[in-house]
């Protein structure tokens, strides 16, 4: 068995491909629909761009996030890419996008709310597990 210890610079890399992600995921590709899902347009989105709690709490957000699965991934010892991007699938759609979908149907949101974002999660993870999995670091 190898001693694993986080790999810094795959987490800041998993960090920025999260926030590249979420540039794609919630303009290109989602962006009408979430805001239509959200009751937001383009003209609320610009005016509100600004608010630097939102982005600190985003940061904030992902770099614990990522962190996290990393510690998770050594203290489970997971050292191929299949086997991260499987193990951050799970817990995204177990723990985000299960509980998403939950919440939002007792909050009576649009069923398609909780796929956007949820999907988000399960996508970002995946991707981040495979990452993280695949660029092990051994402790010396």
């Amino acid at each position: 068995m190898e001693n694993l210890k986080i790999n810094h610079a795959a987490v800041w890399v998993g960090v920025v491909v999260m926030f590249a992600l979420g540039f794609l995921w919630y303009s290109v590709l989602f962006g009408e629909q979430w805001m239509n899902f959200v009751g937001l347009d383009m003209a609320t989105m610009d005016a509100d761009s600004a608010h630097i709690g939102t982005w600190i709490s985003n940061i904030v957000s992902s770099v614990l996030s990522v962190y996290l699965l990393a510690w998770l991934f050594v203290k489970l010892n997971i050292t191929s890419g299949f086997k991260g991007a499987l193990i951050g699938f799970l817990i995204a759609f177990i723990f985000i996008f299960l509980t998403t979908m939950v919440n939002n149907m007792f909050a009576q949101s649009p069923y398609g709310l909780a796929w956007i974002t949820g999907g988000f999660s399960m996508v970002g993870f995946t991707i981040n597990g495979f990452i993280l999995g695949a660029w092990t670091k051994k402790s010396n």
